[in-house]
């Protein structure tokens, strides 16, 4: 794997930027991918998420300053792009984020991308019931396995707090999985 400082030179390198964003590209698309996805829900709406969080990542690689590590930063802005996707759509449809997860949800049934069973969309209806730092959270350290310490950088939050937010949000999804 490309060391993580010679590529971000290269990115910032006029010559050299395009051959370099492929292969960030290659190097992170995958992940990328399945954090958006987690977010917005749908595979469409994930691709055209994941794609402008690419083109902001080209257009703003040069204010790279190294502060976090590249995937920190990059996550974040895959973060910020989902939810203002989601916002918009809220907006759109003159309705609120949280109808907006949950129509999303509705439709992963649709969704022929959706492989999971009726356990894994019960969980997905558990998480949309989450406010939305919660589901990020969750999203993140139960799907992602991402440490809180880096979980700390992409989300601007303490850990202290992420671990917080992780408590109260497998408590909440215990009790909607466990009533009926």
């Amino acid at each position: 794997m490309t060391d993580e400082v010679t590529l971000i030179k290269q990115l910032q390198s006029k010559p050299q930027k395009e051959q370099a964003f492929r292969t960030l590209i290659s190097l992170y698309k995958e992940r990328l991918y399945w954090h958006i996805r987690n977010i917005v829900k749908s595979h469409d709406d994930t691709d055209d998420v994941l794609q402008n969080t690419f083109i902001k990542i080209f257009k703003n690689i040069d204010n790279f300053k190294g502060d976090s590590k590249l995937f920190s930063w990059m996550y974040r802005i895959a973060t910020n792009e989902s939810i203002t996707f989601i916002n918009k759509n809220a907006k759109r449809l003159q309705t609120s984020n949280e109808e907006v997860q949950q129509l999303a949800i509705n439709n992963l049934t649709s969704d022929v991308y959706f492989e999971g069973d009726a356990i894994q969309l019960k969980l997905q209806q558990a998480i949309a019931t989450l406010p939305e730092k919660q589901q990020l959270v969750f999203n993140m350290k139960y799907f992602e396995d991402i440490k809180y310490k880096d979980m700390s950088e992409i989300l601007e939050t303490s850990e202290g707090a992420l671990k917080a937010s992780y408590h109260l949000a497998v408590k909440k999804i215990e009790a909607f999985l466990t009533k009926d």
